[in-house]
């Protein structure tokens, strides 16, 4: 993020956010079809869907600097809560690997 190659267009991340939520509730419900042996990608694909609605629910897309602040501070967090999945570990994981990821 710190040297763009195009300028930040607030409404093009806002649909690419959107597009990776949409595509990552796809993924956990087909994730979840699969049964035990998916358990791993159903976290991965909850971690996703997470650090999307944590974006999405800040109103940073606006400006590049507020969205990697938002990144670093979410990177900081001590832990992630939500229900619903197998292994809280392995969804904190996903979850700062997926932040992690983006603020590149």
């Amino acid at each position: 993020m710190s040297d763009p190659l195009t300028a930040w267009d607030p409404a093009q991340v806002r649909n690419w956010l959107e597009r990776r939520l949409a595509a990552s509730k796809l993924d956990r419900a087909a994730a979840d079809r699969r049964g035990y042996a998916a358990q791993d990608d159903y976290d991965k694909a909850a971690a996703e869907e997470w650090v999307c609605r944590a974006l999405q629910t800040a109103d940073c897309a606006d400006d590049q600097a507020a969205f990697a602040k938002r990144l670093k501070e979410l990177i900081a967090q001590e832990a992630y809560q939500v229900t619903g999945i197998y292994d809280d570990v392995r969804f904190e994981r996903h979850v700062r690997g997926q932040l992690r990821k983006w603020r590149r």
